[in-house]
């Protein structure tokens, strides 16, 4: 039986799968185990807390497919992965309601201040008039990407009464505008945008496509919004804008590294 090597957290229903067709181990890529067991292994199976590089690539000399159960392959070395012919797969449309119910309420609790109004609470304060945050209702939002994840945030945006806006150079603007959003350049979108969220994955051309002189475009007070990847954003201009005051906040759950 070929072995599955499995170096992140899966859930059981998804290995389940596999246990017919191969021998699946668990062993997290810092440790001896994996080391013993990466030459054995004809299939890697990771999330997103495992990098897999060259030198892994090296070791696991009879691997012949990697699979990322997550949207991303950006903690994947693919070139070397392809030199080698070991093919690289992933699973995008997996966590998207998840990923889009986060951006939402992330948005939610950065207008209605939910974070500042329960730190202040557990400080034994009772500022309630200044914590009193905003509707978004009939705000604009901005949407950096249409994949699987924007499209689902941009629904229930709509839902809300938001107008959006989208900026996906891949998408045809008569697709957004049969949504009911409106195609614009990134730089427009920024400018317009009361709340701006990310949607796109890492890759060479969205690096840092958040970067100082595009936060410095965004509205005053404006609200940012990433559960993409953290490399997409200038994290020191971004941190700059909010201590200087000129964004309102940030809701963030990725970051370099």
């Amino acid at each position: 039986m070929s072995l599955v090597l499995v170096a992140d957290p899966i859930a059981e229903d998804g290995l389940a799968i596999l246990r017919p067709y191969a021998r699946i181990e668990f062993a997290a890529a810092n440790s001896d185990a994996f080391k013993l067991q990466l030459p054995l292994a004809e299939a890697l199976l990771v999330r997103s807390e495992t990098h897999v590089t060259a030198d892994m690539l090296d070791a696991g000399r009879r691997l012949r497919v990697i699979g990322r159960a997550g949207a991303g392959v950006d903690t994947i070395d693919v070139d070397a992965a392809t030199a080698r012919g070991i093919v690289v797969v992933n699973a995008p449309g997996g966590n998207a309601v998840a990923a889009a119910e986060h951006s939402l309420a992330l948005m939610f609790a950065l207008a209605r201040r939910v974070a500042a109004a329960d730190a202040s609470m557990k400080r034994g304060e009772w500022s309630r008039s200044a914590y009193v945050g905003s509707e978004l209702t009939g705000k604009t939002l901005g949407l950096v990407g249409l994949g699987r994840v924007g499209s689902e945030v941009a629904r229930r945006a709509l839902g809300l009464d938001m107008r959006v806006l989208v900026f996906d150079p891949y998408v045809p603007d008569e697709h957004a505008r049969h949504l009911g959003l409106e195609p614009v350049e990134l730089d427009a979108l920024l400018e317009a945008a009361d709340i701006v969220s990310m949607h796109v994955p890492l890759t060479p051309a969205t690096r840092g496509i958040l970067s100082s002189a595009a936060i410095a475009r965004m509205r005053q007070g404006a609200l940012l919004v990433n559960c993409a990847r953290g490399g997409l954003v200038d994290e020191s201009a971004l941190l700059a804008a909010l201590d200087e005051g000129r964004l309102g906040g940030a809701g963030i759950d990725v970051y370099v590294r």
